[in-house]
C-alpha cells in the first residue's frame, strides 16, 4: 500500500508521542491499585497490626497516606497538617513497631498519582517540534537553497521524506521549479509593435550570440516592462522565450516573500544559480514591485526581509558576466516606486513601456483572438477597434470571449455584430439585468437624464459622436450613453475639457428642467466632473486665476503642501468650473427642448436607440442651437 508523503513524514513524530504518552500511562494501567479507605480506617488497622505483633508501613506523601498491613496495601487523605507521628499517638500505635516515611510530595508522585497531567505537555511539545521543522524545512530550501550541489544531487537520487516536503513548496513545485519552453511566439502579440521591436535584440542574442560577441556588444541583461494592467507583459516575456526556444523560469515578486528574514535572498540565490545551469534562458519576475520598492524609511520585518530579498537579487544581476547567457525580464504596474540600484545600467538596463493599443493595435489583438472563432461576413474587426478606446488586450480578448458566450446562449451558428456590440456593453458596462423592472416614472427619468447627455454631446462640436443610447440598466447603472471616438487622442484641450464637463452634467440638468427636481443617477456623473475640474486646477494648471501652478493634495508625510487660504482658493475654482459647465448644458437643453422630449420619447418607447435613430429623430426637429 503507497503511503502518502505528507502522511510519511508525520509517523516518526506521531510514533513517538504514543511511545510517551504510553510510558506516561503504564503506571497507572498496569500497576497494583490500592484500596481507598477513610483516614480512621487506616490508622485503626495500623494500631491493630502494630498491638498484635505485625510491622506495618506507613507512607505519607503530602496528603496522601499508604499503609500496608499484613501484605494489603490500603490508602487514605488526611485533614489537616498534622504529622503521621501526631495521628499515631492520637491512636496509641506503638511508634516503635511502625515504620514510618513521611515527605514533601514531587513531581515524580504527582505524576504517578495522576498520569494524565502529563498529556498536554507531551501535546504541547509534539506541536512545538512540527512547527520548528517546518520552518527548517522551508528555511532550508526552496528550489534547494541553503544545500550544496552534491547534496541536491544526492537529494534528486534518493528522494527522502525531507526532499518530498520541499517538493511541495511554491518555488519548487510550481513555475520555477521545473523551466517551462513556451509555444507562444511574437505572431501571438499583437497591439506592442514597439515593444516587440525592442526585444528582437534579446531573442537574436540568445540565438546567436556569437554574432554579438565578434562585435564586442553587450546586450542588455535585464528588461523591465512596465505598464497598465493586462496590455500583455507577460505574455511579451512568454513570447521572447519561445522565439528563442531557450527555458523560462516564472515567479512572482511576493512568492519570494516570508516572515522570517533571509528566505526570501535564499530564494534568489537558488533561482539564479538554478538559471545559470539552464543558460541559455529567461527569468521572468512578475509583479517585481512587490519586493522592488524603494529602501528606507521603515524598519518593520516584511520591511527588512523585502529589503534583504532586494539586495540579493541586485548582487545576483550584478554578478552576471557577457557570457552567461541569462536574460532577467520583469514586469511591473509601478515602475516609479522601483528603487534606483534596481533601474541603473548594468541590471535593467532596458525599459520597455507598454501602454494601451491604438486603433491599429486594437484591430490586430482583435484578429488574434478572433482565431478559432466563427465570424459572420459582416463582422468588422477595425470598426469594433474604434468603439473601444483605452481596451487593453485582456479586455479585448474578454471582449471576443463574452461575443462568442453570447452566440451560444441566442443559438446562433456564428458570432455576429450583434453579440459583440452587446459584449463591448457587457465590458464597458456589466451584464444586463433582465430582472430589474422600473417603474414608469424612472424610466421616464432615466430616458431624459440619458438624453440630455446624447444632446449635450450631438451639439459641442469637440466632443466625440454619439453611438448608442439605452435605458437598459446593466451593472450598477440603469442606462448609459455611450460615444465612439472618431481618432485617438493623447492632448486634451481647455475647451474639449469643459465641453467633457458640460456633458457629465447634461443628464442632472435634463432632469432639473423637465422634472423640476434631481435624482441620485447623477452621482456618478457628479463624481467624474469633479474629478476632471480638479485635475484640470491642479494638475493641468487650466485656471485662469491660479496659473500655471502644480496642487499637490499631500506629501509623502499626509501633510499639505500649500496654505489653507490657497486651499480654499483651489476648491472655489473647481466649483467655478463646475457651475460655468452647468450653465452650458442647461443652456444647450433649454434652446432645444423640442429635440429633449421627441429623443426621450422615442428612447422610453424603444429602450435603446443607435447612432442613425438619433440623427434621424434629430433631423425631424428644428434646427438645433449650440
Amino acid at each position: 500500500m503507497r503511503v502518502d508523503r505528507n502522511l510519511a513524514f508525520s509517523l516518526p513524530l506521531l510514533g513517538a508521542l504514543l511511545a510517551a504518552l504510553l510510558l506516561a500511562l503504564l503506571p497507572g494501567v498496569m500497576g497494583r491499585h490500592p484500596t481507598s479507605v477513610p483516614t480512621s480506617q487506616l490508622f485503626q488497622a495500623v494500631a491493630r497490626s502494630a498491638r498484635a505483633g505485625g510491622s506495618p508501613s506507613v507512607a505519607a506523601v503530602g496528603n496522601t497516606v499508604t499503609a500496608t498491613v499484613g501484605g494489603h496495601t490500603i490508602t487514605a487523605v488526611k485533614a489537616g497538617n498534622d504529622s503521621v507521628y501526631t495521628i499515631l499517638r492520637d491512636y496509641n500505635v506503638p511508634l516503635g513497631r511502625v515504620r514510618v516515611d513521611e515527605r514533601d510530595p514531587g513531581v515524580g508522585d504527582a505524576l504517578r498519582a495522576n498520569p494524565l497531567a502529563i498529556l498536554p505537555w507531551i501535546i504541547f511539545l509534539g506541536l512545538l517540534l512540527f512547527v520548528l521543522s517546518q520552518i527548517g524545512r522551508r528555511g532550508r530550501g526552496s528550489l534547494g537553497m541553503g544545500a550544496s550541489p552534491r547534496a541536491r544531487d544526492r537529494g534528486r537520487r534518493r528522494p527522502g521524506r525531507w526532499r518530498a516536503g520541499l517538493q511541495r513548496l511554491p518555488l519548487l513545485s510550481g513555475r520555477a521549479g521545473a523551466p517551462a519552453r513556451p509555444d507562444v511566439s511574437f505572431a501571438d502579440v499583437a497591439g506592442t509593435d514597439e515593444a516587440k521591436g525592442e526585444l528582437v535584440e534579446v531573442v537574436q542574442f540568445l540565438k546567436e550570440p556569437g554574432r554579438f560577441a565578434a562585435m564586442g556588444a553587450a546586450i542588455p541583461r535585464g528588461v523591465l516592462l512596465s505598464g497598465p494592467p493586462g496590455c500583455g507583459k507577460t505574455l511579451l516575456a512568454r513570447a521572447v522565450a519561445g522565439e528563442a526556444g531557450v527555458p523560462f523560469y516564472a515567479v512572482s515578486g511576493s512568492e519570494f516573500m516570508e516572515m522570517f528574514v533571509g528566505i526570501g535572498a535564499s530564494r534568489v540565490r537558488a533561482l539564479f544559480a538554478r538559471a545559470r545551469r539552464h543558460a541559455p534562458c529567461i527569468v521572468f519576475i512578475d509583479e517585481i514591485d512587490a519586493i522592488g520598492r524603494r529602501r528606507g524609511g521603515h524598519s518593520t520585518g516584511g520591511a527588512e526581509e523585502r529589503e534583504h530579498t532586494l539586495n540579493q537579487i541586485l548582487v545576483e544581476m550584478d554578478g552576471f558576466d557577457s557570457s552567461a547567457k541569462v536574460i532577467v525580464i520583469a514586469a511591473t504596474n509601478r515602475p516609479d516606486v522601483l528603487d534606483e540600484a534596481l533601474l541603473r545600467p548594468g541590471r535593467f538596463d532596458r525599459q520597455v513601456t507598454i501602454g494601451p493599443p491604438d486603433v491599429r493595435g486594437r484591430a490586430a489583438v482583435l484578429a488574434v483572438h478572433a482565431r478559432g472563432k466563427s465570424l459572420a461576413p459582416a463582422v468588422d474587426l477595425p470598426l469594433l477597434a474604434r468603439q473601444t478606446p483605452g481596451f487593453s488586450g485582456a479586455d479585448l480578448m474578454n471582449l471576443m470571449n463574452e461575443a462568442a458566450i453570447l452566440a451560444v446562449r441566442r443559438g446562433r451558428a456564428d458570432v455576429s455584430m450583434a453579440e459583440l456590440e452587446d459584449a463591448i456593453d457587457r465590458v464597458l458596462a456589466g451584464p444586463e439585468r433582465e430582472t430589474h423592472l422600473m417603474g414608469e416614472e424612472e424610466r421616464r427619468v432615466t430616458a431624459y437624464h440619458e438624453i440630455g447627455h446624447a444632446l449635450v454631446a450631438r451639439l459641442l462640436p469637440h466632443l466625440d459622436p454619439v453611438h448608442k443610447i439605452s435605458i437598459i440598466a446593466r451593472g450598477r447603472m440603469g442606462g448609459y450613453t455611450r460615444l465612439a471616438p472618431a481618432d485617438e487622442r493623447q492632448l486634451y484641450t481647455r475647451t474639449r475639457l469643459m465641453e467633457t464637463l458640460a456633458w457629465c452634467l447634461g443628464g442632472r440638468a435634463a432632469e432639473d428642467i423637465v422634472c423640476g427636481e434631481i435624482s441620485t443617477g447623477a452621482s456618478s456623473d457628479i463624481e467624474r466632473a469633479t474629478s476632471i475640474a480638479r485635475q484640470m486646477v491642479c494638475e493641468f494648471g487650466m485656471s485662469e486665476r491660479l496659473g500655471p501652478l502644480l496642487f499637490s493634495r499631500r506629501d509623502g508625510d499626509g501633510s499639505s503642501q500649500y496654505s489653507e487660504a490657497l486651499t480654499g482658493e483651489v476648491d472655489r475654482e473647481i466649483q467655478a468650473l463646475i457651475a460655468e459647465a452647468d450653465r452650458l448644458a442647461r443652456d444647450i437643453l433649454r434652446a432645444n427642448e423640442r429635440a429633449l422630449h421627441a429623443s426621450a420619447a422615442a428612447l422610453i418607447q424603444e429602450e435603446t436607440i443607435d447612432a442613425a435613430r438619433f440623427n434621424a429623430i434629430l433631423a425631424d426637429c428644428p434646427p438645433l442651437s449650440a
